[in-house]
């Protein structure tokens, strides 16, 4: 005896009608617990990441935090949109579908450019690497590589929303022709930039100076358009970077030692002294422990001015540091000084004689006759 089974379809349950409701209850649930199980594994992640002091795996696991947890959501959130669509417009579905795979280009871009400021961030400190690469290189590498995930995003998300790439960088070209004319005072400042970048005359942190533009002070930030320096009166200056292309610039910053150059004059009385004045004061500089000893020294009589001989002192310190620098000066300038104290000399003041072909009668007396008559009878 045959027995014949009906199987009733899905549709023809009492709760087929709801079931969709169920599924989005059911995918939203998933999302919150999928978030909740990545934030605990990215914590573990976290603390065993940051127990090393290595650039990639700190700046992986940071980076990834807050785009993992909007993808976790954003999908499960898409998803249940997706379920109710079916239930009301194949239409809205499609869309949906498009939204979604732009929504993970998106969220990709997110965390690459995260992990380049991250990993920018991480090579320049020392405290992770021995030696750390230089602020200005980081910066402008984490640039050129954040452009370049955006353009690159860019052009995926419009091939993926149906328009054709290929036309789209035809009418870039086309176009950047009118753009360049438009925009030549901005296209001068990205390429000066891009040779600051890439010649690296400054760096930020750097003191730099130019006497033709009336620039000094202290780099503080290195743009794409503009940098910023920051003068000693604590004013900011913002430079367009194509100035750097046509000014000479000084960097004070990247000297070796710094110049002790000076003129220091004794009486004439006191020209007998100068050979031992000399002598001493050039031992003085040979023993002095902040003197540069391996940089040229001078210390000679130069000249005879107007109302002094002079001896010059020229001398490299050790120290670089403006502050240090002045210290160093004002111990050297006070040991000359006491050495021309000790040779029983002094230090040449400005002075001017007068010398008058005959004698001066003050006003207030009269002349005797012979006064009289050498002054020829006029009186004074």
């Amino acid at each position: 005896m045959e027995e014949l089974i009906e199987i009733l379809p899905v549709e023809s349950l009492p709760f087929a009608d709801s079931l969709w409701v169920y599924k989005v209850f059911s995918v939203i649930f998933m999302s919150l617990v999928l978030a909740y199980i990545g934030k605990i594994l990215l914590d573990r992640l976290d603390k065993k990441a940051h127990s090393t002091r290595n650039v990639w795996d700190d700046a992986l696991v940071t980076a990834a935090r807050k785009p993992l947890w909007v993808l976790i959501w954003s999908m499960g959130i898409l998803w249940a949109a997706q379920i109710t669509a079916v239930q009301m417009d194949d239409g809205l579905a499609a869309v949906l579908d498009k939204g979604q795979s732009v929504l993970l280009i998106v969220l990709l871009a997110w965390f690459l450019l995260r992990l380049s400021g991250e990993v920018e961030t991480r090579i320049v400190d020392s405290s992770y690497r021995k030696k750390p690469v230089d602020p200005t290189t980081a910066n402008a590498i984490g640039k050129l590589l954040r452009i370049s995930v955006i353009i690159t995003a860019g052009l995926v998300i419009l091939q993926n929303m149906g328009y054709s790439v290929s036309g789209v960088l035809a009418f870039g070209g086309i176009g950047g022709i009118a753009v360049g004319f438009a925009a030549r005072d901005l296209l001068a400042n990205f390429f000066g930039g891009l040779m600051v970048f890439l010649d690296r005359p400054f760096a930020v942190g750097d003191w730099i100076r130019s006497p033709e533009k009336e620039i000094e002070g202290t780099v503080e930030h290195i743009g794409w358009r503009l940098t910023r320096i920051r003068t000693f009166d604590q004013r900011p200056i913002y430079v367009p970077n194509a100035v750097f292309a046509s000014v000479v610039i000084q960097n004070p910053s990247r000297m070796h030692h710094r110049r002790i150059f000076e003129h220091i004059g004794i009486r004439y009385d006191d020209i007998k002294q100068m050979e031992p004045i000399v002598k001493a004061v050039r031992k003085m500089i040979d023993e002095h422990e902040d003197i540069a000893q391996d940089q040229t020294k001078m210390i000679y009589f130069d000249r005879c001015a107007a109302s002094s001989v002079d001896f010059f002192v020229y001398a490299f310190t050790k120290t670089k540091a403006w502050a240090e620098f002045h210290r160093v000066k004002e111990d050297v300038l006070l040991k000359i000084l006491d050495i021309i104290e000790q040779h029983d000399a002094q230090v040449a003041v400005p002075t001017s004689t007068l010398h008058m072909p005959k004698g001066l009668l003050l006003r207030g007396g009269e002349p005797s006759a012979d006064e009289a008559v050498s002054h020829e009878g006029q009186r004074v």
